[in-house]
């Protein structure tokens, strides 16, 4: 146990015999007092509840009339729930900002996506244009061919490198027909590119909500990236069902694995975008399981609530 954890059982068992020993309101702030310390230490509510659960047992086992052991009781419970309020504030708290996380992504992804339409249409419609244009001087100016078939091909890499813009943006083909046809597409490409086999396994009928369906792809993507740069696998699976009101993804590889809690404990580039995975999960209410160890692959499993 270290030394704040210590001081801060001293101070609750202190505390609270002060207050029932008719301390009154002043107990009763130190006890909010001892909840944000709490906090401040990590310190969880289960945590705080054995706290209390002990010190109360030693505080009845010196009361030795059976009746005043209900009233003892009682009034511990009041000191306690005080104790939990910065709980409860903190929650409350976390769950605005996970409310305006969830609504920032949304602007953001829909932000993304109007970007992303600008660059596939109204960009290839210039494009579009421009090659008419040079087939007109071409035909007017035969000399200067080759010249203008050398800007054809800038501008062929310009066309390409739009589309790639657009499709990290937001791959209209999510939006067109749903996830699992984004993520065959998203395998196909990676397999390509990285000569690693990537399989889509789905089960999901229907289309999911657009939030659902784009954290889903985010998250799968970022994984492949992470599988493609630091596994040294063969094979990916990505499993897509659904169940109830839940839809699960798991993406398993049978690469080197890694030391999850090491990984986990990571300052800066924490948890090879694990970190990164979890805030996108968290606003929309999904978790994150990891299963790994060195030698033996990796598999990411997510849930999230269909409805949130």
């Amino acid at each position: 146990m270290t030394e704040a954890r210590a001081s801060l059982r001293a101070d609750y068992r202190t505390a609270l015999r002060d207050y029932l020993g008719g301390a009154g309101e002043a107990a009763l702030q130190r006890a909010y007092e001892l909840g944000r310390q709490a906090i401040g230490e990590e310190v969880g509510v289960l945590e705080m509840a054995a706290l209390h659960h002990e010190t109360v047992i030693a505080i009845l086992q010196r009361t030795p009339a059976p009746a005043d052991h209900a009233r003892v009781i009682s009034e511990a419970g009041a000191f306690f729930a005080e104790s939990l309020s910065p709980f409860e504030m903190a929650s409350r708290t976390f769950k605005e900002a996970a409310s305006t996380l969830r609504r920032l992504n949304e602007t953001l992804e829909e932000e993304g996506k109007r970007i992303a339409h600008a660059l596939h249409d109204e960009a290839g419609q210039l494009l579009a244009s421009v090659y008419l244009a040079l087939e007109e001087v071409a035909c007017e100016l035969p000399g200067a061919r080759e010249r203008l078939r050398s800007v054809r091909t800038l501008l062929d890499g310009i066309e390409d490198q739009l589309r790639h813009l657009s499709h990290e943006l937001r791959p209209t083909i999510l939006d067109d027909l749903g996830l699992v046809p984004a993520l065959e597409f998203l395998a196909e490409g990676v397999a390509a590119r990285s000569g690693i086999a990537v399989a889509v396994e789905a089960a999901a009928d229907g289309r999911l909500l657009p939030t659902i369906e784009t954290a889903l792809y985010r998250i799968v993507k970022e994984a492949l990236t992470n599988v493609t740069r630091h596994a040294q696998a063969r094979r990916v699976l990505v499993q897509i069902r659904r169940k109830e009101r839940s839809v699960f993804c798991s993406v398993r590889d049978d690469g080197k694995g890694f030391d999850v809690p090491e990984a986990l404990s990571r300052r800066g580039k924490r948890g090879l975008g694990l970190a990164g995975i979890r805030e996108r999960l968290r606003p929309l209410g999904g978790t994150l399981d990891i299963d790994s160890s060195p030698g033996r692959g990796t598999e990411l499993l997510i849930s999230l609530p269909v409805e949130h």
